[in-house]
């Protein structure tokens, strides 16, 4: 089959490798659609330190179930349209066994640090596969596990009805985020972004204010701050946009050794919470519901895919901020 390989760090190639086969407990999924994320940059880079290579990336994903490994249930079935939660828990470390899998001492993921889906095939175990009905194309198939950590993201801020939200960045994250908020009974989601054609997506999904920077906003002070890009000094500013008492969720992924500076005085005087949201937790079945209710606006997300022999220009659009979810089928 068809895969991209990154054999070192900066060091990439489309090429040829086994198909896989299913091992006990294993289905082996053809990929319809998979998605490029952030962490597939960093990746790309060496900035991820669990990642090994060579490696084929890729863990947003759908495709249809090809092939069983012994052990699988026989409710799965060869045909049937899944999308699948690329995180692997040891199930035995501390944090798994407290329920908190998605901080397993252990942790590994498809497409992080095991074959991804970046290729033709790609084998998982089942109990990281949820079908998908036929009315949820491949496209949206793959936005599912973007959405399951927005959902978690969502389950860890609490509630937010009636209150005034700020999200910073209009990513395909901060606007599953700005859908998810607006659905749970937010006042108002006001959002920030550099990008003109981001901003524009916001407003058809909802937004009640966009501007290019905080400075430019109008309605603050918030109840809730969301940084949904990584960047230090955005995250700066939503926290100087909190009211007292308000609650800071930290969603966007910062480089390891960044540094912010933020008032321990406000803090504990204003009670500012300051929550941190990492991947998914037991969250993959709710956005799979959510996405198959049509609960999910895809269209200001999505474009055409990219074939695999163009995976070098679809992540070079996403290196750019181009477009929103960026997504390559490797079949075609």
């Amino acid at each position: 089959m068809r895969a991209v390989i990154w054999d070192k760090p900066g060091d990439l190639r489309i090429g040829d490798v086994p198909d896989p086969t299913p091992g006990p407990g294993e289905l082996v999924v053809r990929v319809g659609v998979c998605g490029i994320c952030g962490t597939d940059v960093h990746i790309a880079d060496g900035e991820f330190p669990p990642s090994p290579y060579p490696l084929i990336p890729g863990h947003e994903f759908s495709g249809r179930i090809v092939a069983r490994g012994d052990g699988v249930p026989g409710d799965w079935r060869e045909g049937q349209r899944v999308a699948v939660d690329p995180s692997l828990y040891c199930g035995y470390c501390a944090a798994c066994r407290a329920g908190r899998g998605n901080l397993c001492a252990n942790w590994n993921a498809i497409g992080d640090t095991v074959s991804g889906a970046f290729a033709e095939y790609v084998a998982v175990p089942f109990q990281n596969v949820y079908p998908i009905p036929d009315g949820v194309d491949d496209q949206r198939g793959a936005l599912i596990e973007p959405l399951s950590c927005a959902v978690h993201a969502m389950n860890l801020l609490g509630p937010v009805m009636s209150q005034k939200v700020l999200v910073i960045g209009a990513g395909t994250m901060g606007l599953l985020l700005q859908q998810l908020l607006l659905r749970s009974g937010a006042a108002s989601v006001t959002v920030v972004d550099r990008k003109a054609s981001r901003l524009q997506a916001a407003q058809a999904l909802g937004a009640a204010e966009v501007a290019g920077d905080v400075a430019g906003i109008s309605g603050g002070p918030f109840a809730v701050a969301v940084d949904a890009t990584g960047a230090p000094p955005a995250i700066e500013a939503a926290f100087n946009a909190l009211d007292r008492g308000g609650r800071l969720l930290i969603f966007g992924v910062a480089s390891g050794d960044a540094a912010v500076s933020l008032s321990p005085f406000r803090i504990y005087n204003d009670e500012i919470q300051i929550i941190g949201s990492m991947a998914v937790l037991d969250s993959f079945g709710e956005a799979a519901a959510l996405m198959a209710a049509g609960a999910i606006d895809t269209v200001p997300l999505l474009g055409p895919p990219f074939r695999l022999s163009e995976f070098p220009d679809a992540l070079a659009r996403v290196r750019a901020g181009e477009g929103v979810k960026v997504q390559v089928a490797p079949g075609s």
